[in-house]
Formats: C-alpha cells, sequence, structure tokens
C-alpha cells in the first residue's frame, strides 16, 4: 500500500505537466486524469500494460471520495493462510492524495483490550495449538483467500473497539517483501540512528521489537513505536524519487500484486469489482479443471519461515476403474538453526484440492511436534474446494515431507480422456517462493498428445513458482 501513494504522487506531475490544455479551477484531479489528453500522454510513458493499475489510483488514493484503510502488516516469515501472521496495523486516511497516518500499532495492544465478553470461537487448530480461548485480530487471516480474512480482520476490529472500525472502506496486506523490495530502489533509510536496508530491515526490526526495545529501556507496549517513523521515512524517500524512478516504481509494483505480496479487500461493491478483476484480491481461484493449493500456517515456530526452502511435488497416475489418483506433497528442507528469530518449524498445512476429490492416505503427519505419534487428517469443503490438513513438525538442518493423496472427481477423468484437462496451481499468499514439480500420467488418454501445453501421455515439469501457474489445454 506504501506504494500507492508513489504512484499517486507521480501521477499528479504528469497530469500538471499536460494539465496546460485545463484550467485547473474547473477540473477535479479525477476529471484531469480521465481526460483524453491526460491518458494519451501517461499510457506512452508507462505503456498500455499498466494503465489498470493506474486507473485504480484516483479510487484507491482519495480523489474520487475521501477513503479509510485498515492496513494489515503479514508478516511472511511467520507464514499464515491469509499472507503472513498480523503484527501491526495501521489505519491511514486518503482525502485527494493527501495522507493521514491515523494509527500504527502492535496487534497484541488491541488484543489485550479485546472487552471480556468478546469470544468469537477461533478455529479449532489455533485452539489447540496456540491455547487461544477465542479468535483474535492477529490470527484473523485463517482463510487462504484475502477476501474473506480481510472480512474477518475487520469483523474482529471492530468487535475489538479499533480505532475508527466503523469507518474503514478498505482493507490491505502488504509483506516485509514489500518494503524489501522498495528500500532496493530507494536506497538505505535511517531512523533512530539506525540502518535499514534491503537486506537487513526485516530482520532488524524483528530484533528491535523483540529484543531491541527492553536494550533501550522501552516498555513492552512501546516496542513497535519504531514503526511508524521506519514508514514515514520511506515515504519521504518515495515522494523524492517518484518521478525519476517512476517506471521502476510502477513495474515493482505490478510484479508484487502479481506474486499477492500487496492484497486488496474494499468494502465497497463497485471498487472490489474492479480489484477483482485486476486480480489484486487474493481470491482462491473457481476452476473448472484440476486445481491445487498448499498452504501453511506457522504455530509458535517464531520467524522460521525465513529459512524453510519449500518443493511441492504433484503427481496423477491412472486407477484400475479409470479415476486418477492424485498426490500432493511438500518437501520442507530447515535450513536454519536455534536462535532468537528461528526454531523447529511447526505448521498445519492444508491442500486444496478440486469439489469431489476423496481422501485416500496420507503420510508424514503428527500429532505434535517432538513425538512419533502420527497425527489425524482433517478434510472439509470451502471456497468451492475440498481440503485436506495435517500437523508437521521440522527440526532445524532436516527434511521433513507431508502428503495428502486422493481420487480426483470422476469429471477429471473425463477431461483427460477428451483431452480437456487444464490444472491451476495456485500459490500461497505472502509466500516468496517455492519449488515445484510435476509428473502428469494420462495413461493411455490419446486425447491429450500435443494439446495445449501437454505432450503425449504424460507431462513434466520443475520450475520455481513466484505467482501462480496455470496449465491450459487450447
Amino acid at each position: 500500500m506504501l506504494k500507492k501513494l508513489l504512484i499517486i504522487f507521480s501521477l499528479l506531475l504528469l497530469a500538471v505537466g499536460a494539465g496546460g490544455y485545463f484550467l485547473i479551477k474547473s477540473f477535479t484531479p479525477v476529471d484531469i486524469f480521465k481526460s483524453a489528453v491526460v491518458q494519451e500522454q501517461i499510457k506512452k510513458k508507462v505503456g498500455d500494460d499498466k494503465m489498470d493499475i493506474l486507473n485504480l489510483s484516483p479510487a484507491l488514493l482519495g480523489f474520487s471520495k475521501p477513503i479509510t484503510y485498515l492496513l494489515l502488516f503479514q508478516n511472511n516469515t511467520e507464514l499464515r493462510p491469509g499472507g503472513g501472521f498480523i503484527g501491526v496495523y495501521a489505519v491511514v486516511k486518503f482525502d485527494k492524495g493527501k495522507m493521514d497516518l491515523i494509527k500504527v500499532e502492535g496487534t497484541e495492544v488491541l488484543d489485550r483490550n479485546t472487552p471480556v465478553d468478546w469470544k468469537p470461537e477461533p478455529p479449532m487448530i489455533l485452539k489447540k495449538h496456540l491455547k487461544v480461548d477465542r479468535w483474535y485480530f492477529r490470527d484473523a487471516n485463517w482463510s487462504p483467500d484475502f477476501n474473506q480474512s480481510a472480512k474477518k480482520a475487520l469483523e474482529l476490529y471492530q468487535g475489538e473497539g479499533g480505532v475508527m472500525a466503523e469507518e474503514i472502506d478498505v482493507v490491505a496486506g502488504i509483506t516485509p517483501t514489500v518494503v524489501e523490495e522498495l528500500l532496493k530502489l530507494t536506497g538505505p533509510i535511517t531512523v533512530d540512528g539506525m540502518e535499514f536496508t534491503s537486506e537487513n530491515v526485516t530482520e532488524k526490526l524483528e530484533y528491535e521489537v523483540e529484543y531491541g526495545y527492553d536494550e533501550k529501556g522501552l516498555h513492552f507496549l512501546e516496542r513497535k513505536n519504531i514503526l511508524k517513523p521506519l514508514m514515514l521515512e520511506l515515504l519521504k524517500k518515495l515522494k523524492l524519487s517518484a518521478w525519476s524512478n517512476f517506471q521502476s516504481y510502477l513495474g515493482l509494483t505490478q510484479k508484487l500484486v502479481e506474486e499477492k505480496q500487496i492484497l486488496v479487500y474494499s468494502v465497497d461493491l463497485d471498487l472490489q469489482k474492479s480489484l477483482d478483476a485486476k486480480d489484486w484480491t487474493g481470491r482462491v481461484k473457481d476452476t473448472i479443471g484440476d486445481y491445487l493449493l498448499w498452504v501453511d500456517a506457522n504455530l509458535a515456530s517464531l520467524k522460521t519461515d525465513h529459512a524453510v526452502e519449500r518443493v511441492l511435488n504433484y503427481k496423477i497416475t491412472p486407477q484400475a476403474d479409470g479415476r486418477f489418483l492424485a498426490t500432493a506433497e511438500m518437501a520442507y528442507n530447515h535450513t536454519g538453526r536455534f536462535d532468537w528469530r528461528t526454531s523447529r518449524y511447526r505448521t498445519y498445512a492444508r491442500v486444496y484440492a478440486p469439489l469431489g476429490s476423496e481422501f485416500i492416505s496420507a503420510s508424514g503427519t503428527m500429532k505434535l511436534d517432538r513425538t512419533a505419534g502420527v497425527g489425524e487428517v482433517d478434510q472439509g469443503e470451502e471456497l468451492g474446494k475440498k481440503w485436506f490438513g495435517a500437523f508437521i513438525a521440522i527440526e532445524p538442518g532436516q527434511t521433513g515431507r507431508l502428503s495428502f493423496s486422493y481420487l480426483l472427481p470422476n469429471t477429471m477423468s473425463e477431461k483427460i480422456k477428451n483431452g480437456s484437462y487444464t490444472l491451476f496451481v495456485q500459490k500461497q499468499l505472502g509466500l516468496p517462493e517455492m519449488g515445484l514439480t510435476l509428473w502428469l500420467d494420462f495413461g493411455n488418454n490419446s486425447g491429450m498428445e500435443n494439446n495445449g501445453d501437454f505432450v503425449g501421455s504424460n507431462y513434466s515439469y520443475t520450475g520455481v513458482m513466484r505467482e501462480d501457474l496455470e496449465l491450459v489445454y487450447h
């Protein structure tokens, strides 16, 4: 979201540069922006492919009407289904491009002030592994669909008495990856005598709010005070370099949206439709073909995701009855060691598959960490998908594997037979990247030969996922 302030700043400079055709007093900034002359000038500068982002900017930054944001800072080194643990939130208001930073606060402060009689029921897994008696705002993003997580965040924020809770227009999520990428362009910034760079900003901030505040004699509730001056200093740098780095910033915004490091949900239905059309909203995709989404939830394992390398393996094989068995396996390589931010990795993982899939077996499940007990496999239906879930823990220096095998619905067998099989692999929100390997054995279904991405009776793929992957039959 920090990014969009910079976009509008550059946008206004451009509009003023082309605005010699207008009497500024006679037109609103939105009128000027939408005029054919200005649109043509902008298009020449940024290209057609980036116009979608710019066309949303007036509405998102309060040029149509004032707009109030609930910003969720989702730490993807502590991965959660909706993007990352919500350690900090901010309330920001935009009015004609002018930003008012109303509040920046650690979520633990708001959660501590939760009304005694406000006890929304938390998901079973959070209750079991985190020992919580209610669903707190910090844990709101349990859904892998950001729209659902954002709605829950807003509900819990209102229930806990958050500032301006009834005036929120937009809920937006950003991860540390956004700040890291911005600092690559702006260069280092200095706050309270500390230099923050792209390479150290995430780790240094985590240390400051966990230990550094105590060394400076600050109270626990003041431990995240550094975040507001850091935001303001970064915004200051972005403004100063907006014009000279306009193309770079715009390209970066597009990249971060595509990689699901920036996520937006609007209460306004018309704006939400526009955001959905641009794929800014982190929805779980509606598909008619095969579908795969693996979702991790870091459960009390510090910021260990920074040290975990993932490879998702997916294969389908034909069965004697004509159906196809799918196996989704995640290999977790824990490259870290025990330290102040790293522990054994504890995750509750879910795999989302086409509706109608039937569970067969699982391996690698654990009842609890540091036990030999085999864990249960949960399953359910939501978001138009079937899901299977289980817990696993991985010690530092070790590799753990968790897999689920299930029969794909009969409709998938028919698609394979008639040569219309497709696969959509969706990357978890906030996850920077993961390895992906596919082995799809179509058996003796000649209809798949030389069609689209698929050649012959099977298909293999090995790569790195930073955004969603779609394999389509043409």
